[in-house]
C-alpha cells in the first residue's frame, strides 16, 4: 500500500484525457483551413458511411443554472425563446454537411450533449432529432443517447425520445451530498433520480448511466460512501467515474470555492479507491478509464471483445470513422482532421445563418500523429498496443517507448520488442501512460498548466 501511494504521488501531474491525439491545445490550427476540412468530411464519408455509418454529437449549450464544478461551454439562461432559433441553427449546419456527402448519411450514433439537453423542450427536442433524420438512413444497430439533468427531465422528454429511437440515457448526479450539492450548486434529490431512472426502465430505455465526480469540494468519504450506496438502490448500467477537473483558469465559475474546500491528494485518491472497490462489491466491471459497465452491458461486451472505441463524446462499443458535431464549441473528427466550432453562441448562429460552416479552428493529422493516435487509443480502449517498426517505422513511437520505460520500471506496464500492456495496478494511471507516447507534448512541453490533474 506504501508503494501504491508513493506512485499516486509520483504521478500525480497535469494530464490530458485523451478524448483525442493530438490533444486540442497541440492542433496546429495555422496549418488548417476551411477547405481542408471539407476535403477531409468528404472522404472520410466516402470512405466509411456505407461500411460503418456516422456519429453526431449536437451540443446543446443551454443552462438554467450554473453548476460551479462544471467545465464544459454553457450559456446560463432562463428565456426559453432561444431553443428554436438554436435548433434552427443546427439544422443549417447539419444540412451544409449534407452538401459535402456523396450520397445519403447512415445514422449510427446521436449524442445530444451540454449545457443541459433536457432545457429544451421535448417538443423542440422531437423538431431537433426529426430534422437530423430527415435525409438520412437510420443504421440497423443504430444507438442513440442523451444527457439529462435528473430535476427537469419530464416523462414527455423521456417518452418523446424513446419514440425518436433513443435508448440510453445519462444522468449527472456527481454526489448526492447536500453540502456538495450546494456548493457546486447543482441540486437534485434521491427521490427524482429515483422518478426519472424507474419512468425511463418503464417506458424502454436498456442502459442508464450516472454521472458521479470524486474530488468535488467537501466531499469526504462518507459523502461518497452514501452516495454510491444510493446508487446500489437503482443500478443503473453504467456509472462513470470522473476525478474532479479544478481549472479555475479556464472556468471562473470554479472561483466560487478555493483549494482549501477540496480534499487534498492523499483524501482524493482515497475517495477514489472507496468508490472503485464499493463498484466492484456491486458488481460493475471496469471499463477503460473512469467507467465502470455491468457485465450485461453494450459496454463492458465491447471492453472484452475489443471493440470499446472513444472518441470526444467519451466511450463508446462501436466505432465509426467520421463524427460530425454540431452546435456551439463541438468537435468534429474524420479521422485524418478534428475541427471545432466557435464557442460563443451569438458568433456560431451568425456563421450558419451566412451560410458558413463556423469552425474556428483544427488540425490536420500527420502521418507520425496517426501512429502515435492508433496507439493511445489502442491502450485507452484494450489495455494494450502492439507494433512493427518495419511496417510503421515511427522516430516518435521508438522515443515514446524508451520514456515508457520507467512505468515499465514502476510495475504500470508490461513491454516487450513489439508489445505493451497495462497492468491492474497501472489501469489507475492510464493518463500518465498515454502521456509518456504524447510526442507533442515532449517536444513542446507548456509553461504553464493545460490540463487538469491526473487522478
Amino acid at each position: 500500500m506504501e508503494a501504491t501511494e508513493k506512485l499516486i504521488k509520483k504521478y500525480h501531474t497535469a494530464a490530458p484525457r485523451y478524448t483525442s491525439y493530438p490533444t486540442v491545445p497541440y492542433w496546429n490550427a495555422d496549418a488548417f483551413n476551411s477547405a481542408q476540412w471539407k476535403q477531409s468530411v468528404a472522404l472520410s464519408f466516402k470512405e466509411s458511411n456505407k461500411t460503418d455509418g456516422i456519429s453526431l454529437y449536437v451540443h446543446l449549450p443551454y443552462c438554467e443554472n450554473l453548476c460551479t464544478y462544471c467545465g464544459c461551454n454553457t450559456r446560463i439562461t432562463k428565456n426559453h425563446t432561444v431553443e428554436q432559433p438554436y435548433i434552427q441553427a443546427v439544422l443549417k449546419e447539419w444540412a451544409m454537411y449534407q452538401q459535402l456527402f456523396d450520397s445519403k448519411p447512415v445514422i449510427r450514433e446521436i449524442h445530444l450533449g451540454g449545457g443541459t439537453p433536457t432545457f429544451f423542450s421535448a417538443h423542440n427536442l422531437q423538431m431537433l432529432i426529426n430534422g437530423l433524420l430527415a435525409n438520412a438512413t437510420v443504421h440497423p444497430q443504430a444507438e442513440f443517447s442523451f444527457e439529462a439533468h435528473p430535476a427537469n427531465t419530464t416523462q414527455t422528454h423521456l417518452q418523446t425520445l424513446y419514440n425518436l429511437g433513443f435508448r440510453r440515457l445519462s444522468l449527472g448526479i456527481q454526489d448526492f451530498d447536500p453540502k456538495v450539492q450546494l456548493i457546486i450548486n447543482r441540486l437534485q434529490n434521491f427521490e427524482q433520480v429515483k422518478a426519472v431512472t424507474q419512468q425511463a426502465r418503464k417506458i424502454g430505455y436498456t442502459s442508464i448511466n450516472y454521472d458521479l465526480i470524486y474530488g468535488l469540494p467537501l466531499q469526504t468519504m462518507e459523502s461518497i460512501a452514501d452516495t454510491i450506496m444510493l446508487v446500489s438502490e437503482l443500478m443503473p448500467e453504467r456509472i462513470a467515474f470522473y476525478s474532479y477537473a479544478h481549472v479555475p483558469w479556464i472556468k471562473p465559475g470554479q472561483r466560487k470555492f478555493t483549494e482549501k474546500d477540496l480534499p487534498d491528494v492523499p483524501t482524493k485518491k482515497k475517495l477514489h479507491e472507496l468508490g472503485r472497490r464499493m463498484f466492484n462489491m456491486l458488481g460493475y466491471k471496469e471499463v477503460g478509464m473512469d467507467h465502470f459497465a455491468l457485465p450485461g452491458d453494450s459496454l463492458f461486451k465491447a471492453s472484452q471483445d475489443g471493440t470499446l472505441h472513444r472518441n470526444f463524446m467519451g466511450y463508446t462499443h462501436q466505432y465509426t470513422q467520421l463524427m460530425v458535431g454540431l452546435g456551439v464549441s463541438s468537435i468534429s473528427d474524420t479521422w485524418y482532421a478534428f475541427a471545432q466550432n466557435v464557442k460563443k453562441v451569438e458568433d456560431y448562429i451568425e456563421l450558419v445563418n451566412s451560410g458558413t460552416l463556423p469552425v474556428v479552428k483544427g488540425h490536420l493529422l500527420t502521418d507520425e500523429d496517426l501512429v502515435i493516435r492508433k496507439h493511445i487509443l489502442d491502450i485507452m480502449c484494450k489495455g494494450k498496443t502492439c507494433w512493427n517498426f518495419h511496417i510503421e517505422p515511427c522516430i516518435a513511437l521508438i522515443d515514446g517507448m524508451e520514456r515508457m520505460q520507467q512505468l515499465a520500471d514502476d510495475g504500470l506496464v508490461e513491454l516487450n520488442s513489439w508489445c505493451l500492456t497495462v497492468t491492474p495496478l497501472g489501469k489507475r494511471f492510464l493518463r500518465n501512460i498515454c502521456m509518456a507516447l504524447d510526442a507533442r507534448l515532449w517536444a513542446d512541453k507548456p509553461a504553464t498548466q493545460l490540463f487538469s490533474m491526473a487522478g
